[in-house]
């Protein structure tokens, strides 16, 4: 850590503090957390000044220290233990006997019998956890694939700054937009947006957020983004919950977005953030090379294939409340301890020995019904696990013929 540095960080923000910024504006000027500036508040009310340097960090009280006699009582004891026709050799049995035949003062705590154990050879390091296949997701060519995410960043003022990214997964082409608000028509302009600048996907990988998926309130909604979506032929992936990684690719335009624009700027209001919205598009597209392209610009990359891009009638004529339309939305999932998996805010179980394992689950929202698919490994063939009843509520509409595919619907198990 440079201390130097930090000492500024602390005496800027408490200045800023005097000076009567609320904390959010502050930490939208000093990149650190809300448990950072109120300790740092605390230690200069009561300390002043000096209380903004760092403490020392070393132990007041110096840790035990054990001889090598007693070590050896520890590594006798192990072997005696060992050599037992019953019982266990842990540290918190050796421990135990130590105890009960009182032959060390004081007794070492599970961690220091541990480490004595480690130096003398004789614990072995945990095996490491047997991999768990997770599907790509990805459909081959051609079929077409974008994910989609958003990240949060704080105004001068203190108020919430969304962007909005879609990235075409084989091009890399970027859509940036930014929103003071993550709400469900927000979500649905950037979409159409980006279908309408860099073409209409097949598939669509996304996180569990309200916003995408419809809520957490009712079992079984359907969302006004998941029928856009249906509407127009996209089928959905949704990720595992809590598990970005998964979203990668997109996740990293995030953080690019903020270390080329947003870190670089001081944006004091709405409007002078989407002012800034144009100029990092043209930059990412123009400019940006991507790793995966080979020094290519996404432009470039994207001028050498072909989108179906939405058209401004298209967009005019969408029907409001949008219906069910017939279609497939995908949710990979792992297995919980109880065998069960949710989506869509139900429950279905899948069986205790899946437990830790993803399985891939797909809802036809024509046949009404729910497949649920597994994959033991890459070498394995998927297998269908289950099939459930999966009644809307509601009609559901054939897809309209000018948003159909050229070619035929990708297979589940090409995914998988």
């Amino acid at each position: 850590m440079d201390e130097k540095r930090e000492r500024q960080l602390r005496r800027q923000a408490i200045g800023l503090s005097l000076r009567g910024w609320r904390p959010s504006a502050i930490l939208a000027r000093i990149p650190r957390s809300r448990q950072w500036l109120w300790k740092w508040r605390r230690r200069f009310g009561d300390q002043r000044r000096g209380g903004l340097s760092s403490r020392s960090r070393q132990p007041r009280r110096a840790p035990t220290v054990y001889t090598p006699a007693l070590r050896q009582v520890v590594v006798r004891l192990r072997r005696r233990l060992q050599r037992a026709r019953v019982g266990l050799i842990g540290a918190a049995t050796i421990q135990h006997e130590l105890q009960r035949l009182d032959v060390l003062r004081p007794v070492p705590s599970t961690s220091t019998i541990q480490r004595i154990l480690q130096r003398a050879g004789l614990t072995q390091p945990p095996a490491p956890p047997t991999p768990v296949y997770y599907p790509p997701g990805v459909p081959p060519a051609p079929y077409v694939a974008y994910a989609t995410d958003w990240t949060e960043r704080y105004l001068t003022g203190g108020d919430k700054l969304y962007a909005f990214h879609t990235l075409d997964l084989q091009t890399r082409a970027c859509q940036h937009s930014l929103s003071a608000d993550k709400s469900g028509a927000s979500v649905r302009t950037h979409a159409l947006t980006t279908w309408e600048c860099l073409g209409i996907p097949d598939f669509l990988r996304l996180d569990n957020d309200a916003a995408f998926n419809g809520g957490y309130k009712v079992p079984r909604v359907m969302g006004q983004f998941v029928r856009l979506c249906l509407y127009v032929g996209i089928e959905l992936i949704f990720i595992p919950v809590g598990e970005a990684k998964r979203n990668g690719e997109v996740e990293s335009l995030n953080g690019l977005w903020g270390r080329a624009s947003y870190d670089r700027q001081r944006f004091r209001s709405l409007a002078a953030a989407l002012r800034s919205e144009p100029i990092f598009q043209t930059w990412y597209m123009h400019t940006y090379a991507p790793p995966s392209l080979q020094g290519q610009s996404p432009a470039q990359a994207q001028a050498q294939v072909a989108r179906r891009c939405l058209t401004a009638s298209e967009r005019a004529s969408l029907p409001n409340p949008l219906p069910i339309t017939a279609g497939r939305i995908h949710f990979v999932r792992q297995v919980d301890a109880a065998g069960l998996i949710w989506l869509l805010n139900e429950s279905w179980r899948v069986g205790a020995c899946y437990a830790g394992r993803y399985v891939w689950a797909t809802v036809n929202t024509q046949a009404r019904r729910l497949t649920l698919y597994y994959r033991a490994a890459a070498s394995r063939p998927a297998r269908v696990l289950r099939r459930f009843p999966y009644p809307l509520g509601e009609t559901v509409l054939p897809l309209q013929s000018h948003f159909r595919r050229p070619y035929p619907r990708c297979r589940v198990s090409t995914m998988l």
